[in-house]
């Protein structure tokens, strides 16, 4: 299996919250190594010793590092706790993405918490839900506006295009991972109905192009396997998802 498939913890949080040794052990036997992580807030020792005891690794969290200096300051130390190189900032609101002025002050911000990240041996990049394509900024959906507004800084602020989100927002999402190019280091996989509200399904057994998707994405290092919610059993559904993206990649 490539180094670069892994899973976003978030998919299997409510197996995590029951049993989260036996949920990692699952997920390492399923052929999973590699792992994105959601709270690295909460006692992130315990956190790697679990991670550790079942052969996984995390490469990248995500975690809210913009508003609140000491609670960034505590989830950059997190993640390097875990074994992360990057953290990925999940949200902002509709509204920082509304006009041209909110995207800059967006992109502001990243940058200065780029220079932060990079102070502790991270990097940092940002994670987009559908509103960020959806929403345009003079014709242009507003997250290509932001990932230019972010080119050249000091310390690079990556992306990590969620790519079901992206088609949900309107987007061809091959052709708009051809226009962001190696801005882009990590893609969320997922499948589905493609609609706002229904639930996920298994890679591959839903409507997103996956396979063009991967072939436009082929640059980025890391391909991270993320259901928000399905509609059958999700460890089955995370298995699954593997299989396929296994059986694609040989």
């Amino acid at each position: 299996m490539s180094p670069s498939l892994g899973v976003q913890l978030y998919t299997v949080r409510e197996e995590i919250a029951a049993d989260r040794p036996g949920t990692f052990a699952a997920l390492a036997g399923f052929g999973y190594r590699l792992v994105e992580c959601y709270d690295v807030l909460t006692d992130p020792e315990a956190l790697r010793a679990d991670l550790d005891a079942a052969g996984l690794a995390a490469g990248s969290v995500h975690a809210h590092v913009l508003a609140d200096p000491e609670r960034a300051e505590a989830a950059f130390r997190g993640a390097r706790t875990v074994g992360a190189d990057t953290v990925f900032v999940p949200y902002q609101p509709p509204e920082r993405f509304a006009d041209a002025d909110a995207v800059r002050a967006v992109a502001g911000e990243l940058a200065e918490a780029a220079k932060r990240a990079a102070g502790h041996g991270l990097a940092l990049g940002y994670h987009n839900h559908e509103f960020e394509l959806a929403q345009h900024v003079g014709g242009v959906p507003a997250l290509e506006v932001l990932a230019d507004l972010l080119a050249g800084q000091d310390a690079p602020v990556q992306l990590e295009v969620d790519t079901y989100w992206a088609a949900v927002g309107g987007q061809d999402v091959p052709a708009l991972l051809g226009r962001l190019g190696d801005r882009v280091t990590h893609l969320h996989i997922k499948d589905g109905p493609v609609t706002k509200d229904d639930p996920m399904t298994a890679v591959g057994t839903g409507r997103m192009p996956v396979e063009a998707v991967l072939a436009a994405g082929a640059g980025a290092r890391r391909h991270i396997v993320e259901l928000d919610r399905c509609a059958t059993d999700m460890l089955t559904a995370v298995r699954d998802s593997l299989a396929w993206l296994e059986g694609k990649s040989r």
